[in-house]
């Protein structure tokens, strides 16, 4: 399992995730550089994600909707604020309505998702940082935790099914 460790610090208002992937720093990033790869790997297990737009750059928006086992859709966005191919980026992460406006009554969180290389792997640490302690409890009591881990440790199918860069 590529998830190696979790932590949330309520004083913080942070939920980090560390994860190990025995594929090159290029082959990760890759993941969150093309939709269809992301869409394989953004929501759990049980709740797929589909990408519709896709702009991983400074003042770029991603927006995505995640299918549930009832066919129910749940909506959310990233707002990209700084990209440092292949090493990092930053982004808020919220959740919106069908049209993918905010929805204000679900936090937002900033995201800081760092890559670095590891021993002929890839590390990648996963930061969201919670505008407040009630905001990090709400979604700690969605699953955050659970959802987060089974969508990330779906990557090491994908990184071993061959797929290419632009799959």
């Amino acid at each position: 399992m590529p998830v190696t460790d979790v932590t949330h610090d309520l004083d913080a208002l942070t939920l980090t995730l560390t994860a190990r992937f025995d594929a090159p720093l290029d082959r990760v990033w890759q993941i969150y550089a093309d939709p269809r790869q992301l869409e394989k790997v953004w929501g759990p297990v049980e709740y797929p994600a589909t990408v519709v737009d896709h702009e991983l750059a400074p003042g770029g928006r991603v927006t995505y909707y995640m299918t549930g086992p009832e066919g129910d859709r749940h909506y959310g966005y990233w707002e990209v604020d700084a990209v440092e191919e292949p090493r990092s980026f930053t982004f808020r992460d919220g959740f919106a309505d069908e049209t993918f406006a905010k929805n204000t009554e679900l936090p937002e969180s900033v995201n800081v998702y760092t890559f670095t290389e590891a021993d002929g792997g890839t590390q990648a640490v996963y930061t969201s940082t919670f505008p407040s302690r009630e905001g990090l409890e709400q979604v700690l009591a969605m699953g955050v935790v659970e959802g987060s881990t089974s969508a990330i440790n779906q990557i090491d199918a994908l990184l071993s099914a061959g797929a290419s860069p632009t799959a």
